[in-house]
């Protein structure tokens, strides 16, 4: 009662210059004021004009962390959106103009109020939003069957395991759960179901450890870029 959300996607595949993101748009019907949950650079003029075409106003561009497959799109929105400003946690070491503190009470618009959960892991400087209307937008922590990797920016798997089962596994059952990525065609999962068949986090911490040693994944392609320039997070 109160939100409006939209699920919006940068819908190409690394390969073809996307990133499988997805970038959440939530907005107070009362005040109109806006955030963006996790906002590509690519897609800034499909955001800007949905928020424009809404008549919302745009307060804040949340990043959940330091992305290394993508470059944020804060840097323009703040340029677009005058009264936006750019977050991210401290942890991050990430330039922002607010900086996200575990276990903090971010009220965005009035009497509503994300929960900062800090979940390191993927990086060192992860947070998940948690509403207990909406769900908890996870970044890339947790996944639709899956999680982030851990092997770069201070990624520990031992870590990740620990912050979804001690952040995120402890929420009810039935909250939604939005990620930052999916591959397969997924738009959101639930707390519950992630829980029970996630095939890496359902798993013992070993053996979970096991599996995210043995990923073999290729270097992303954009990092090089990405990191730099999102650790500005659209403060120059």
């Amino acid at each position: 009662p109160g939100l409006t959300m939209y699920q919006l996607f940068d819908g190409k595949g690394e390969n073809e210059g996307g990133s499988s993101t997805f970038t959440y748009l939530i907005s107070c019907d009362t005040s109109k004021r806006a955030i963006l949950i996790d906002p590509v650079l690519e897609q800034v003029e499909r955001d800007s004009t949905l928020i424009n075409t809404l008549g919302l106003s745009l307060k804040y561009c949340l990043n959940t962390h330091c992305h290394a497959d993508h470059v944020t799109g804060s840097g323009q929105l703040k340029q677009i959106f005058s009264e936006c400003q750019s977050c991210i946690s401290q942890a991050s070491g990430a330039k922002a103009d607010i900086y996200f503190e575990p276990n903090q009470k971010f009220e965005w618009a009035p009497g509503h109020v994300l929960n900062i959960l800090a979940t390191p892991g993927h990086t060192s400087g992860c947070v998940c939003f948690y509403d207990s209307q909406l769900g908890v937008f996870t970044g890339d922590t947790l996944m639709i069957g899956g999680c982030g990797r851990t092997d770069f920016q201070e990624g520990d798997a031992d870590q990740l395991y620990d912050s979804v089962y001690e952040r995120l596994f402890v929420l009810p059952d039935d909250t939604i759960v939005y990620p930052a990525h999916d591959y397969k065609g997924n738009t959101s999962s639930t707390i519950g179901v992630e829980k029970t068949t996630n095939p890496r986090l359902s798993k013992t911490k070993s053996d979970f450890v096991k599996i995210m040693e043995n990923l073999n994944l290729s270097y992303p392609g954009k990092i090089d870029i990405a990191v730099p320039a999102n650790m500005k997070c659209g403060v120059f």
